[in-house]
């Protein structure tokens, strides 16, 4: 028997970052939101772990381990000890998500993997349970679970779904050379410094989204780590000013980046920013709606 899951990429419309705390982690006020990007997770019983890759054209796997450190094992370990039983699993990923582009492909599989894990193990998991455990593997896993549009506190991985009456598109433009979190966050903090004040969600960005009016929604995008990005990949700015020549609405750097979404009016208007952006010689571009569901049964 084998179960797949699918999962999407997370982009985040607002991301407010705090003043770095003692436990070294920092305070996050951020609207999280899922587009039509996604990993296809495929599980089936075995008597040891497993974990096989495959990936969509312009898709390099390079970075993603195959191991006990690939957090697709973690998340299931981490069920199956909730449960207090002893199996394991193949975990097959088949990936439509960058890897290491900053949109959560690796919490996308994790949660995949938890949701499949439970129908194949047969587990009836509650939702509160598995939020538990997913917030446990990493601040964006909550949100892999419940897709959508939410506002995420904490780390992140405090879960709150948003009214979003908005039928968004947008164009994603990758980069091949990654870029490092932690180094993102202590450029970030190089920054701004210790006189940070706390993180809050813009009313603005609420109710563009409740209105689904995506003049309203460009002119509410921000993310704290986009200039501590840039600091250290100037080489991206161009992206920007590419993204607004091909006529985007918006141009944002997603998480701590290196892909840039870029908000459209519509679908036609994505695929005129996407050829655009293709003439230009980018060659790592993605049209993708949002937003979309959380991780959820394709097949038996």
């Amino acid at each position: 028997m084998t179960i797949t899951v699918r999962a999407a990429a997370k982009f985040n419309l607002h991301l407010g970052v705090g003043p770095l705390r003692e436990d070294g982690f920092h305070p996050l006020e951020t609207v999280y939101h899922a587009i039509g990007l996604y990993d296809d997770v495929t599980v089936s019983e075995a008597d040891q772990w497993q974990v096989t890759l495959s990936a969509e054209d312009h898709i390099a796997l390079g970075e993603v381990p195959t191991g006990d450190d690939n957090i697709v094992v973690r998340a299931g370990k981490a069920l199956a000890a909730h449960h207090g039983i002893d199996r394991a699993a193949t975990i097959e990923i088949h990936k439509g998500i960058p890897v290491a582009g900053g949109l959560a492909g690796g919490s996308a599989d994790a949660a995949a993997t938890l949701v499949a894990l439970d129908r194949l193990w047969s587990l009836e998991t509650s939702d509160e349970d598995l939020l538990a455990i997913a917030g446990e593997l990493g601040s964006d896993v909550p949100f892999a679970l419940v897709g959508a549009t939410a506002i995420g506190g904490g780390r992140g991985e405090i879960v709150e779904p948003v009214a979003d009456n908005g039928a968004w598109w947008w164009v994603a433009v990758g980069n091949e050379q990654g870029l490092s979190t932690p180094a993102v966050y202590r450029a970030f903090d190089e920054l701004v410094g210790a006189d940070v004040a706390e993180p809050q969600v813009p009313e603005r960005l609420l109710m563009a989204l409740e209105k689904g009016d995506a003049e309203l929604l460009a002119e509410a995008l921000a993310n704290d780590l986009q200039a501590p990005a840039l600091a250290l990949r100037p080489d991206l700015a161009q992206t920007f000013t590419d993204g607004e020549e091909a006529g985007a609405l918006a141009v944002q750097l997603s998480g701590s980046g290196p892909t840039v979404l870029m908000l459209c009016r519509d679908a036609a208007h994505a695929r005129e920013v996407a050829g655009a952006m293709q003439a230009k010689a980018y060659d790592r571009i993605w049209a993708a709606p949002g937003p979309v569901a959380g991780a959820h049964v394709v097949t038996y």
